[in-house]
């Protein structure tokens, strides 16, 4: 199953993280995860890529939105 796909159908993205965010930072990490699928590089590069490819097309500060991730990742992890 696609990764875009699981996030819309099952919401897998339900964390205080995500739920903080404002309507285009959320539509800006689901478009990552669409980017990311279309990429064929390595995860890293792909996603790399596709926060920049993100955040000019939403106009969205880089530095942003890898900080969601990094947050997200933490919260994920329990380390926050």
């Amino acid at each position: 199953m696609l990764i875009s796909r699981m996030v819309k159908e099952n919401h897998l993205i339900d964390s205080k993280s995500y739920n903080e965010l404002s309507p285009v930072m959320k539509e800006a990490v689901n478009d990552v995860f669409k980017v990311i699928e279309k990429e064929t590089d390595s995860i890293i590069n792909r996603f790399e890529n596709a926060v920049a490819k993100v955040a000019e097309f939403h106009n969205i500060n880089v530095e942003k939105l890898n900080e969601y991730f990094d947050k997200e990742i933490l919260e994920q992890l329990g380390e926050k």
